[in-house]
């Protein structure tokens, strides 16, 4: 933050030159000024030639101009006149020469020692004056023994005197002074030295436009100064004489350090040489060496001192600007970064707060809540930082009150002072005129802790970023100018900015406690840095927290980051912005960044989008820019933007490294290691990575290559000589140390792993305080032997000091042998564990290793795929834990009765386990199958595979083992792709289930979002998410099986969080994931834990970490089951068929659902009245009650749109025959009808087949031979069953037992195969003569269509054929599974024929059976109505929601099935079939009267709005009916809205029951909330769920929620809320943006949809709304299709500044 001025001065001098002829090197001497000479114009070559000759120099024009044309004879510099070789110490004497400057010294001192065997000092001084030496904090404190021999590094030429350094074991000389003589002057000295390389880094502040030196005669001054690094070779805000050269391949490197405050500056040559020229102090030299770079980096660091340990949240996101105006302004930058999602952790305001920028004020007019601010934050896991500069105003406050921090400064004498050293110096910084505190006086340093701390009670704050401490003044030296003297006009002015030494700082001559300014400028910010963790340590104590400084020397890392300066919104200095880091990494500064998208200017969207990519990965990830300039954070560029996406992505990234970015600040502090490090660091003997500037790398083990250019999608990178993996797909680099072209679109960088590397990761969140308590994992990515290492170091991110930790060394063994086959990890994993905090009470050292002393095949297996979770750590200090890794447990004995002698006939592993769940028989690691043959095509690939034969056979020998496999891989679309497995050699059964595949497949690479890989031993499918390297399928597990009765295959998963499967009763929507095992196969069987039911979908999605969503279909109908592995992973077991996966990629959660649906059907549109609440109940016993029932419900106004009629109104129940007991049914049908209501009946699929009279039903299907039969080789009967009718002319006795009275009095009944065109024919038939002769229905409920039977396979239970098909060899955990899959249904040999004539068996498509019997009745419906109607159906397959709804069952009158309603309606929109809803109040049992009442209201929220129990609302008392009309009558104001849902899901797959994350994934309190949904995207409804309940703590996700019944914005969001519920209460909530289509309710919607429409409209935050209303007449046939529809858009936006916090309801 600082002004954009330019210098006034354009004068440039010409310097003076020498050459040195003798070495064939030149030395540059001096650039030549006096007060005299600042002025226009050079010197002519007649004057520069006489100059340098009367310095007795020697004068030599050469071609070239940046060539020095004067340079030194041989009798200039010193000779030794005395020597103590033990120490080393010489007395030096000046040479007779003409001086350069004047104030020559005749007489200097030499002392020399090695420090340590690394480090060694010499020092040049005057023994006779004293002069000024650098009182550097760190140094001073440094022990040192002299003890260790000098002479083999260091030799001493006597005349002309000069140092030689050597490396003392291979006696190579890195640094000599000899070729050139030492001048030593009062204000000028000069020394030379000959380097061994060019390879030369460091020096600074500067920008360098690259990382590695130019040598060819360059020049950098070393000042501190307040300037713009524009890629000149201006002198910046720190003072850094240190720079590092690699010496050749071997990586040996040494490092020089002139500790040397005053100005200088330093000129490379091509020698090599370098040349320092400072204007006052002494030479004290450190020469610091080390085998490797990186190895000097450290010892340097060991002298100066290591970094400072940042807090855990100061490695997030952070967002500035300098002027916001207003702090409503900095919290809307807030909430709209909070709103699209991004990790952010911390929000600066810069001076702007102040009251008119003087320090320790606040601006109580425009951030009159700022001391509250930091609370703001807090709340959200957010820090606050704030600025100060050092500059204090001398002016009074607001008011004309005292400004006190001024009054008390002066009172504490804490300025810095005129020359006289008493008159305060005056400047001019922006609060206008100020004094300058001068920081190395101990009066100042109490006075600034004392201010600090008192402003920082009255303003809560959690860390400080300190700025214009060079130190910056807007005045030139002072108010009053400066005197004219030899420290503000030195003889030599280094080749600093504006050439004048106090231009933007003090005059030269000012006091301070250290000295005078001339000799303490480059301190300044150094001074400061020590005085403020004097203060930063009063106020936060045992806090961590954080500095940020501008101006800065060696040594202000141990206590303080830096940032780069205000840099400019342009390529240029984005590219720079790298070896900036870079060499502050060798300073020691790791904490490190630039100013992400520019300070200055306004940044464009590509240039900030891809400098928020590269700044993701900076140790300090800042984006701050300039007051005038557009707004850059993140948000600002559009929520749906590329930049925000991209953005998010990459942020997600850094935080889930933030683990390994933490462990490497530990590294840093410890030992010194850079973070930000460059490639030459890692990769030294390869010379091409000398120079490699464009990328870097996080430590060791990641490389980072940015695109730095505009309009580039492609980048030339370097990839040095290692294996490395990418870490987008997780897939190896076939290239190594070479350049390669990487395809980097808008939203990329390259990212690349390192093998050999283990990374601890996190789940990430949106701030560090949140992604602390996630999850950890290891990533892990081989190197070529199989090998991996890392470390982790974990705290609790905050304390000051290093008390409580932990420190894990993490290795992975390399290759095992197992049965003489070499095994070697190939591919990145990801192993996740768990660290509490509040449990680290101690050191601990963990090693992961093999337990044992040889590394097993066994073990090797567990260590490629185990999950590891650490909880309850309490570990003692010192100790070594052992944490041995565990297979991943894929069972091999599924069924009961697993011994040791059981499992090792299949070959497979006895592994029994102590604690915890899991399988004891383990498959081992090569069991499976091998790729014997691949062939890839641009639309996919196809393989063969064998069986690993090595292995007998899957354990189960009536189930014969096919031993060749061919697999297909079909790329369908950019977001769809197919894998199926199956037997060449013999034909197998397919589900005839047809599936909407493109013709065209995507053959083009780039527009998919995925990639495929194969992995060949043992056998599997990766399939990896380009954009994000997530592996969301790898079946490269052990166990995949493939036998006729019984297939198995195995994957590992990308996270924890699945969802689907069914159908069946789950208790949570996200699947538990600790060895769980769910049968699927359709049975007449009521909700229950474990229990199968009704319908079949093999279908789940996954959402990854990162938030992308992906589902996996398994289009297989046979009996199955899955197994959920904690791994995580999931395990496949079906009984026959093929393998035949889809996956669609989403991304989101709603995408996978409408490829999806895409794949198997739209679900059907329903007819506007089935919309309508409905009534239902097993057990009317005649017309009478339906007729009662219907009048009380209309006498209560209780909106009622539908009346069913169940099995009762048959005669024995038997299909399509009315019973006399409703004969007058019909003609209250049509009463009703003509009242506006709708009508709808039962029908089953069984047909009596023993009536002794004529049966039109049975007689004309079994004449169109429409029954399943057996197979024609066994016999041609019918296959009988025993379902609802029962015999003619009984009379049931209901004393019986149930099996007694299905023996006695049901009679047989015959199936209908639904898969024969004729019995879809037949089936038409008998519906049409229904509704034509008997009575009129506008919709049906099919039900008993698993297909339920009340014997078991047949009557007497005698199935015919082969008895494997009744009882497999592998029997899923099925309800009542030890009595067989023919259990309450059909035999499994029973023969159906498709409608294409193939036969196939009953064991093959049972699970069909509900779906084969769906579209002949809706299609039955359509023609017979004329009308849409609704089919209701009990049994489901995936794409029966092309024609039906569903109902989740025979549920139970009990408190659990309301929340487990939900879960299963949240689940059918998974499945595609979004008109579906539970039974309320229960089907079985009583209902109590709260329970009910609390159904009520949770059932008028469901798409499907039946009671099915008799326990209507008009059945209680008034005020439940009361209740109930009320919660009803907000159903139907809303159902344009509904109806539109229903339509979008119709047409687009969008869901309308829909699960919180579907809307909010980015917030991962979503992931798991099933006891609340939304319709669509804009109601939230949070019902009441149990008994007692008057307060509902429901979740508010991160959008502005208005109460619908108060239409009041309720003011929270992002968190858990106690709602009021009373008994007549429903909570719901609209969200902001969304308008809603309403219409005044009536009783039915016959007379609603005659009312007005209306529209809700909720504004958002910005004050904008939109929204659609869909409309058509409700119920005609193809209205979509044949576009006789109205679809309206709405959009609205506020004409108001201020936000309306209600929403708005009008009529249109």
């Amino acid at each position: 933050m600082g002004r954009r001025r330019f210098s006034g001065l354009g004068v440039t001098l010409m310097d003076l030159f020498m050459p040195m002829t003798a070495t064939a090197v030149t030395f540059l001497i001096l650039s030549a000024t006096t007060v005299s000479a600042v002025k226009e114009g050079r010197w002519t070559t007649e004057a520069c030639h006489a100059k340098c000759e009367a310095r007795g120099c020697c004068w030599s024009p050469r071609d070239e101009s940046n060539v020095p044309w004067c340079f030194f004879p041989t009798n200039h510099g010193y000779t030794v006149e005395s020597q103590d070789s033990s120490i080393l110490k010489a007395n030096l004497l000046r040479m007779d020469s003409p001086s350069l400057f004047g104030g020559e010294i005749k007489q200097l001192a030499l002392e020399a020692e090695m420090q340590t065997n690394n480090r060694l000092r010499f020092k040049i001084y005057d023994p006779n004056s004293n002069r000024f030496e650098v009182p550097h904090e760190h140094i001073s404190s440094l022990p040192s023994n002299p003890s260790i021999p000098i002479s083999s590094t260091l030799q001493v030429t006597q005349k002309p005197f000069g140092l030689t350094v050597r490396r003392k074991e291979n006696q190579k000389v890195v640094f000599d002074t000899t070729i050139a003589p030492l001048v030593f002057e009062d204000q000028y000295i000069q020394l030379s030295a000959r380097l061994p390389s060019h390879n030369i880094y460091g020096l600074g502040e500067h920008v360098h436009r690259q990382y590695r030196h130019d040598t060819n005669w360059k020049t950098w001054p070393i000042f501190s100064r307040d300037s713009f690094p524009n890629g000149g070779t201006n002198n910046l805000y720190g003072h850094y004489p240190f720079f590092l050269c690699l010496e050749d391949e071997s990586g040996k490197s040494f490092g020089v350090f002139l500790l040397n405050s005053n100005a200088m500056d330093v000129t490379l040559q091509p020698a090599p040489a370098v040349t320092y020229r400072t204007i006052g102090g002494l030479l004290d030299f450190y020469i610091v060496f080390g085998d490797t770079p990186e190895q000097v980096v450290q010892e340097f660091l060991e002298l100066t001192g290591r970094p400072v340990m940042p807090p855990y949240w100061s490695l997030g996101f952070q967002l500035s600007r300098w002027n916001y105006t207003n702090l409503d302004i900095v919290k809307e930058t807030v909430e709209r970064n909070r709103a699209v999602g991004l990790p952010y952790d911390v929000q600066y305001t810069d001076i702007d707060y102040m009251e008119n920028k003087k320090d320790f004020t606040y601006d109580k007019l425009n951030y009159t809540e700022l001391p509250r601010f930091a609370d703001y934050l807090h709340e959200r896991g957010q820090k606050y930082i704030l600025i100060l500069d050092p500059a204090i105003a001398t002016s009074k406050r607001v008011g004309d009150a005292p400004y006190e921090s001024y009054d008390r400064g002066t009172a504490k004498n804490a300025w810095v002072t005129e020359s006289d050293g008493k008159t305060p110096l005056i400047g001019e910084v922006w609060p206008g005129e100020t004094v300058f505190p001068d920081y190395t006086n101990p009066n100042c340093i109490d006075w600034w802790v004392d201010e600090y701390e008192r402003f920082s009670k009255e303003v809560k704050h959690d860390a400080l970023w300190i700025d214009m401490n060079e130190v910056a003044n807007f005045k030139q030296g002072s108010a009053k100018g400066c005197d004219v003297n030899k420290l503000n006009y030195p003889p030599y002015i280094p080749k600093i900015l504006d050439d004048l030494m106090y231009s933007k700082t003090l005059c030269m001559d000012a006091k301070q406690t250290w000295g005078d300014h001339y000799d303490v400028h480059s301190l300044y910010g150094y001074s400061m840095v020590l005085a403020t963790k004097k203060a930063m340590d009063r106020v936060f104590g045992e806090n961590r927290s954080m500095m940020l400084t501008r101006s800065s020397f060696p040594g202000v890392g141990k206590y303080s980051g830096h940032w780069l300066g205000d840099n400019a919104a342009t390529w240029n200095d984005m590219k720079w912005a790298i070896p900036g880091m870079l060499e502050f990494g060798l300073f020691g500064i790791p904490y490190i960044g630039a100013d992400i998208c520019g300070f200055f200017d306004d940044s464009p969207e590509e240039l900030c989008r891809r400098w928020m990519q590269v700044g993701a990965f900076y140790p300090f990830s800042r984006n701050h820019n300039a007051e005038g300039y557009k707004p850059q954070d993140p948000a600002a560029y559009g929520a749906d933007s590329v930049l925000v996406a991209s953005s998010k992505h990459y942020l997600t990234i850094r935080y889930t490294l933030l683990p390994y970015l933490y462990t490497m600040f530990y590294k840093a502090h410890t030992t010194g290691e850079t973070v930000v490090r460059p490639v030459m660091h890692e990769f030294y003997s390869d010379s091409e990575t000398w120079t490699v500037d464009r990328q870097f790398l996080w430590g060791k083990h990641l490389l980072i290559t940015p695109v730095l250019d505009p309009g580039v999608d492609v980048v030339w990178g370097y990839i040095p000589d290692a294996l490395w993996y990418d870490y987008e797909s997780m897939q190896k680099l076939t290239v190594r140390k070479t350049h390669m072209e990487m395809y980097l679109p808008a939203d990329k960088l390259g990212l690349h792993i390192r093998g050999g590397a283990i990374l601890p990761t996190q789940e990430p969140e949106v701030t560090t305080t949140y992604s602390r308590r996630n999850p950890m994992g290891l990533l892990i990515a081989p190197d070529d032997n199989g090998n991996a290492d890392g470390e982790l170091f974990w705290d609790d991110g905050d304390s000051r000091g290093i008390i409580s930790f932990l420190i894990f060394c993490l290795f992975v063994c390399k290759c095992v042998l197992s049965g003489g086959l070499q095994v070697c990890l190939t591919a990145i994993i990801k192993p996740t564990f768990y660290l509490e905090e509040a449990e680290l009470t101690s050191t601990g050292k963990f090693e992961f290793r093999d337990g044992s002393e040889t590394i097993t095949a066994k073990t090797f297996s567990s260590l490629k795929l185990q999950v590891l979770f650490l909880r309850d750590l309490r570990l003692t200090l010192g100790e070594t834990y052992v944490l041995e890794w565990n297979v991943i447990r894929i069972d091999c004995h599924p069924e009961e009765n697993a011994d040791q002698a059981n499992c090792e006939a299949r070959g497979c592993v006895w592994d029994p386990i102590t604690s915890g769940q899991g399988p004891w028989c383990i498959y081992p690691q090569d069991y499976g199958y091998t790729v014997t043959s691949l062939r890839e095509r641009s639309s996919g690939l196809t393989l063969d595979i064998t069986r690993n034969r090595k292995y007998r056979s899957s354990g189960r020998p009536q189930s014969r083992d096919i031993d060749t496999l061919r697999v297909e891989i079909n790329y369908h679309t950019g977001e769809m792709l197919q894998f199926k497995i199956f037997d060449p050699n013999t034909k197998r059964y397919e589900v005839p289930v047809g599936l909407s595949v493109p013709a065209t497949p995507e053959t083009d690479e780039n527009k998919r979002l995925y990639k495929v890989a194969i992995v060949n031993e043992p056998f599997g499918i990766q399939v990896i998410r380009k954009s994000t390297g997530t592996v969301i399928w790898d079946s490269s597990v052990p166990g995949f099986t493939f036998s006729d009765m019984f297939i198995q295959v195995s994957t590992r998963l990308p996270s924890q969080y699945v969802y689907g499967f069914g159908e069946t009763e789950h208790l949570t929507y996200k699947h538990d994931l600790n060895y769980h095992t769910w049968g699927m196969f359709a049975k007449d069987q009521p909700p229950g834990y474990k229990m199968n039911c009704y319908g079949v979908h093999p279908f789940y999605m996954g959402l990854e970490n990162t938030a992308d969503a992906h589902g996996v279909l398994l289009l297989n109908s046979n009996a199955m089951d899955v197994t959920f592995l904690p791994d995580p992973a999931l395990t496949y077991r079906t009984l026959g068929g093929i393998l035949d996966f889809y996956m669609v990629l989403g991304p989101t959660p709603e995408m996978v659902v409408q490829e999806y649906t895409e794949l198997i059907g739209r679900p059907v549109l329903p007819a506007y009245w089935s919309l309508g609440f409905q009534l239902c109940r097993y057990g009317y016993a005649n017309d009478k009650e339906i007729a009662d029932l219907y009048k009380e419900m209309r006498a209560a106004g209780i909106p009622y749109d539908v009346q069913y009629a169940d099995i009762d109104y048959m005669e024995r129940q038997l299909d399509f025959v009315l019973d006399s007991e409703f004969k007058g049914l019909p003609a209250l049908v049509d009463s009703m009808r003509e009242e506006g209501m709708r009508f709808i009946f039962i029908l089953d699929p069984a047909i009596s087949g023993n009536e002794t009279q004529p049966y039109p039903a049975f007689e004309r299907g079994k004449a169109a031979d429409v029954f399943i039969k057996w197979p024609k080789h066994i016999s041609d009967g019918i296959v009988w069953g025993k379902v609802w009718p029962d015999y003619p002319n009984v009379i049931v006795d209901e004393n019986l037992d149930w099996d007694t009275q299905v023996q006695l009095y049901r009679s047989y009944t015959a199936f209908p195969d639904f898969f024969r065109p004729q019995t879809a024919q037949w089936w038409h038939h008998e519906i049409k003569e229904f509704y034509e002769k008997t009575m009129k229905f506008d919709g049906l409920w099919i039900d008993m269509n698993e297909p339920a039977s009340f014997v078991h396979g047949t009557v007497n239970g005698n199935c015919l054929g082969d008895p494997k098909l009744e009882n497999p060899p592998y029997m899923p955990p099925l309800e009542s599974k030890h009595l067989g899959l023919n259990h309450k249904t059909l035999c499994m040999n029973s023969e159906q024929i498709l409608s294409d004539g193939t036969r196939v068996r009953h064991y093959d498509v049972h699970n069909l059976y509900g779906w084969s019997h769906t579209k002949p009745t809706y299609d039955a419906v359509l023609d017979v109505t004329g009308k849409r109607g609704i089919v209701v159906t009990r049994s489901t397959y995936p794409s029966s929601g092309k024609w039906a709804g569903h109902w989740l069952g025979d549920n139970n009158a009990s408190w659990d099935q309301l929340y487990k309603s939900i879960i299963g309606m949240m689940e059918f929109s998974l499945f595609g079939i979004s008109y579906t809803g539970a039974d309320i109040c229960g089907f079985f049992n009583k209902a109590d009267y709260e329970m009910c009442l609390r159904w009520m209201q949770l059932g008028a929220f469901y798409p499907y709005s039946r009671n099915h129990n008799g326990k209507d609302p008009v059945a209680w008392d008034k005020p439940f009916a009361d209740a109930s009309r009320d919660v009803l009558n907000i159903r139907y104001t809303l159902l344009p809205y509904l109806y539109t849902l229903m339509y979008e899901a119709h047409t687009k797959g969008n869901t309308v029951i829909r699960p919180l994350l579907h809307e909010f994934v980015d917030d991962k309190t979503t992931w798991e909330i099933y006891k609340q949904f939304l319709w669509g995207p804009a109601l939230l409804i949070s019902p009441a769920l149990d008994p007692g309940v008057t307060n509902v703590n429901g979740y508010l996700p991160n959008a502005r929620w208005y109460d619908y019944h108060t239409a009041r914005d309720v003011g929270v969001r992002g968190q858990m809320i106690d709602m009021p519920t009373p008994l007549d209460h429903i909570n719901l909530h609209i969200r902001g943006g969304y308008i809603l289509p309403w219409q005044k309710p009536e009783n039915t919607t016959y007379y609603s949809r005659k009312n007005p429409l209306g529209l809700i409209v909720p504004l958002s935050d910005s004050g904008t709304a939109e929204g659609s209303l869909f409309w058509d007449d409700g119920e005609g046939i193809d209205t979509v299709e044949t576009n006789k529809y109205l679809l309206i858009s709405f959009s609205a936006q506020s004409v108001s500044s201020l936000l309306c916090h209600y929403y708005c309801k009008c009529t249109l």
